[in-house]
């Protein structure tokens, strides 16, 4: 019988995955970093990789993705308060890049950050 993952989540850098990898593991299900070495090698290319990949098994996904909502963090502003969705209020937005264009595409880091609400899916810009 061949596995199958399952991703949960991605990530920039590895640092902010370690925290997430640790209490999945400690619930007892085995998490695979996709991406990790080469990313841990050369962190500029993250963003060209689609970042480090959170995967489990698909069998341990619904739990998985249980836990890692328990435990997840979602987008600060800049005045240090959750990112508040003005479509449906709701305080679960992450930070977005659309990476439109080659531009931003070999540079990222010069494009403006945006929030997505996970929630409703509307994206914003910070005020």
């Amino acid at each position: 019988m061949k596995d199958t993952f399952v991703t949960i989540a991605t990530f920039e850098f590895l640092a902010d995955v370690v925290a997430i990898k640790g209490r999945l593991e400690s619930e007892g299900i085995q998490v695979f970093l996709a991406d990790e070495n080469t990313i841990n090698s050369d962190p500029a290319i993250s963003a060209a990789l689609g970042g480090v990949k959170l995967q489990v098994y698909a069998a341990d996904g619904e739990r998985a993705m249980a836990i890692y909502e328990e435990v997840r963090s979602y987008a600060i502003g800049d005045d240090g308060m959750p990112v508040v969705c003005p479509n449906c209020k709701a305080q679960k937005s992450e930070a977005y890049y659309e990476r439109k264009g080659l531009f931003y595409k070999l540079f990222p880091f010069f494009e403006f950050r945006k929030f997505k609400c996970l929630n409703c899916g509307m994206i914003t810009k910070p005020h």
